[in-house]
């Protein structure tokens, strides 16, 4: 799809014969896109990708919100968000009066719905309610926990409280259902689920209202505007029909992998340990591609470059944040010690994975892992975020 529409021309905004044909294309990926998401076509807002999106559910929300009432400026929000919110976030409180709250997390990474309902309870007990909105991603980047979306939007819907969702890392991963869900917003990203690099799109209930971040031509229900990158666009959604409809089977075989990368990681490296949720059964705990260690005594991006040299490719910092001398604050928010947090390891599986990335990396872990340790913990206080990809 991509590369068919790059050898073609025309802006689908314009009436011309080209921008009809177009604009043709790009509401059939709508459609698409929609059906895999679970939503309806005029819910789907394309973006730039996952962090527009996630930069535009969650400011255009406290906008609105707070211009519908000037008490509304509190953010409820779980301390391991991927930095496309958490940044957001802190940018709102920084220059917009946001009053952020950082919900806790146990210690596989999962939000405490008690604390959520605690903060619901006692704003809607107030004479003026303050919060705005809550923001709670739909599965974790660095350990892969799944969030009890349904159990958050419940709780939030009682009070008149809307919810966005990050669901970068889930949407073609496991099953999601916007309108199931019940969910305000929610982003997604291509090049996630096989697409392309450079698109993504908020999923926005056709009832909420979302003050734009962009201005211009007043594209995509006059929230997003901006020329339509039409190839990407298509790409994107044939990606998406494609993930939804073999993500049964993708998702039992990749899981299986993960169960067998996990149990040869503790076998040649006894001193890793996992971070998140264990799911051995592949019950929706956890994203079925990821595998996240902490290994004792030695940096992460040591362990990373070491590995690397074998020809295994695995993750200590985001690409978001990447050369950021600091641990994860989503291990830190999860109780870890900043010692334990720096010697993290994200292993991503996906479809083009097999048997033998497996065994590659169960091969090579032993000696960079002994020749990591030699080397040791570096004289800072911190290290490199580990994280996934954006």
């Amino acid at each position: 799809m991509l590369t068919e529409e790059l050898s073609r021309s025309g802006n689908p905004s314009s009436l011309h014969g080209s921008g009809r044909r177009a604009r043709r294309v790009v509401e059939d990926a709508r459609e698409a896109l929609a059906a895999a998401a679970r939503a309806h076509p005029s819910e789907v807002i394309f973006t730039s990708g996952g962090t527009e999106a996630d930069n535009l559910g969650v400011k255009g929300l406290y906008w609105a919100r707070r211009d519908a009432d000037p008490n509304r400026t509190k953010i409820l929000v779980p301390g391991i968000e991927h930095h496309a919110v958490q940044d957001t976030v802190e940018w709102l409180e920084r220059h917009e009066g946001a009053d952020v709250v950082w919900l806790p997390v146990d210690a596989s990474g999962t939000i405490s719905l008690e604390a959520l309902r605690s903060e619901l309870e006692a704003d809607a007990a107030l004479e003026q309610p303050r919060i705005a909105l809550v923001t709670v991603m739909w599965a974790n980047n660095e350990v892969g926990t799944i969030q009890p979306i349904a159990d958050v939007v419940k709780l939030a819907h009682a009070h008149g409280v809307p919810v966005h969702s990050d669901a970068v890392q889930a949407f073609g991963s496991v099953p999601v259902d916007f309108a199931a869900s019940g969910l305000d917003s929610m982003a997604v990203s291509g090049h996630k689920i096989g697409g392309p690099v450079g698109v993504g799109a908020l999923l926005l209930g056709r009832s909420v209202k979302l003050t734009p971040v962009l201005h211009g031509g007043g594209q995509e229900r006059d929230v997003r505007s901006g020329t339509l990158d039409t190839a990407g666009i298509a790409a994107f959604a044939a990606a998406a029909a494609s993930a939804v409809e073999h993500l049964p089977q993708e998702s039992a075989r990749i899981a299986g992998l993960r169960e067998r990368l996990i149990d040869g990681v503790s076998r040649v490296a006894s001193e890793a340990q996992l971070r998140g949720p264990g799911d051995p059964e592949n019950t929706g705990k956890r994203l079925p591609g990821n595998a996240h260690f902490t290994f004792p005594g030695c940096e992460g991006d040591s362990l990373l470059f070491l590995l690397d040299a074998a020809g295994v490719e695995s993750s200590t910092g985001s690409a978001c944040t990447a050369g950021v001398p600091r641990p994860s604050h989503v291990l830190l928010a999860m109780g870890l010690a900043e010692d334990t947090a720096r010697g993290a390891q994200r292993f991503t599986l996906g479809h083009t994975s097999t048997e033998a990335d497996v065994d590659a990396l169960l091969t090579a872990l032993p000696e960079a892992y002994s020749r990591a340790k030699q080397a040791g913990m570096a004289g800072h206080a911190s290290s490199i975020q580990t994280a996934g990809t954006r």
